[in-house]
C-alpha cells in the first residue's frame, strides 16, 4: 500500500495510474478507522481497479474548537489497519495547506436547502465545510467512484447534490450503515465512551427498529412522543433530536403520504459525546 503524504507525490501516482486506464475508487476519511470505514473499501474493492483512502481532520466542518481537539488521531493505526485489510491499494495523508493552500475557510455552497435540515440547524457552515473538503479532494484524486456510509445520510445527500451542481464525473455510492453486535452504528466517536456506554448505547438502533414498527401504524406526534419517554427514562443520554424526513428533500414531515419514501433521524447525547443514526423506514 502507497502512503502518500503530500498533493504532488498524490498527483504523480494518479497520473500513473490513470495512464493504465485504471477506475479508481475513492473514500475520504476523517481518521480513527474502524470496520465501518473498512465496509466502505469492501464495496469499492469489487467496483475498482483501485481504491483509494484519504486521512484528514478537516478542520472547517467543526463548529467546536474543543470537538475539533478531541477528534481521536492516531495515524500510524490507521495506516496499519488499512494495510492489515488489504483492500486499499493507497492512502493520501495532506497536509492542510494541500487541501487549504493559503487559509482554512470554507467556501460557501447551495445545496437547495438540504444544509438547512438536521444538522444544519445546529452545525451552521458545518456542510460548507464538507462540500469544500470532499470537492478539493475529488479535484485531487479524480476518481470514478466515491463511497460513503448512510450513517450520515444528510452529508451523502448533499455529496451527491454538491456533484450535481458542480457536474463532477464521479458517481457517488451509498454504503449501508455497519453496525456492531448490539445494533450501535460505529463511529469514530464511539471511541470516546466506556464499553458499558457504548452497550446501554444499543437502545438508539433498538429505538429506531420500534419506530419502524410503528411507521404507518401510529402517528408521527405520537411516535415521537414515544421516542422522546423512551430517553427521558435513560440515565446519562439526552436526546437532541428525533424527527421522520423526506429522503428526498430531509424535510421533516407529520404526515405520512403514499407515493415518498421517508427516514428516521435521531441524534442522542451519551456522556458528553454526540451520537446520530438513521435507519430507513419500510
Amino acid at each position: 500500500m502507497e502512503v502518500l503524504k503530500n498533493k504532488k507525490t498524490l498527483q504523480d501516482f494518479i497520473e500513473r495510474q490513470k495512464e493504465m486506464g485504471k477506475k479508481i475508487g475513492f473514500a475520504p476519511t476523517m481518521g480513527a478507522l474502524h470496520n465501518g470505514h473498512l465496509s466502505l473499501y469492501e464495496v469499492a474493492r469489487e467496483e475498482n481497479d483501485l481504491v483509494v483512502s484519504s486521512i484528514f481532520v478537516n478542520p472547517t466542518q467543526f463548529n467546536n474548537a474543543e470537538d475539533l481537539e478531541k477528534y481521536p488521531r492516531n495515524i500510524d493505526r490507521d495506516i496499519l489497519i488499512l494495510k492489515n485489510s488489504g483492500l486499499v491499494d493507497a492512502v493520501y495523508i495532506p497536509e492542510v495547506q494541500d487541501i487549504y493552500p493559503e487559509k482554512a475557510e470554507s467556501q460557501h455552497y447551495d445545496f437547495d436547502g438540504l444544509e438547512d435540515e438536521m444538522e444544519g440547524k445546529s452545525r451552521p457552515g458545518h456542510f460548507d465545510g464538507v462540500g469544500t473538503v470532499v470537492e478539493e479532494l475529488f479535484r485531487q484524486v479524480k476518481p470514478d467512484n466515491a463511497y460513503f456510509g448512510e450513517k450520515d445520510f444528510q452529508q451523502l445527500a448533499i455529496i451527491k447534490k454538491m456533484v450535481e451542481k458542480k457536474k463532477l464525473p464521479i458517481k457517488i455510492k451509498g454504503v449501508p450503515i455497519y453496525r456492531a453486535k448490539n445494533g450501535l452504528a460505529l463511529s469514530s466517536r464511539n471511541q470516546r465512551l466506556h464499553e458499558d456506554r457504548r452497550e446501554a448505547s444499543k437502545i438508539i438502533y433498538e429505538t429506531l427498529k420500534k419506530v419502524n414498527d410503528w411507521f404507518r401504524v401510529v402517528t408521527i406526534p405520537e411516535i415521537k412522543n414515544r421516542v422522546t419517554d423512551i430517553f427521558d427514562h435513560q440515565q446519562g443520554m439526552k436526546l437532541e433530536y428525533f424527527l421522520i424526513a423526506d429522503e428526498t428533500t430531509l424535510k421533516e414531515t407529520d404526515f405520512f403520504y403514499k407515493d415518498k419514501q421517508y427516514r428516521a433521524f435521531i441524534v442522542v447525547v451519551v456522556d458528553g459525546v454526540r451520537l446520530i443514526d438513521n435507519i430507513h423506514l419500510d
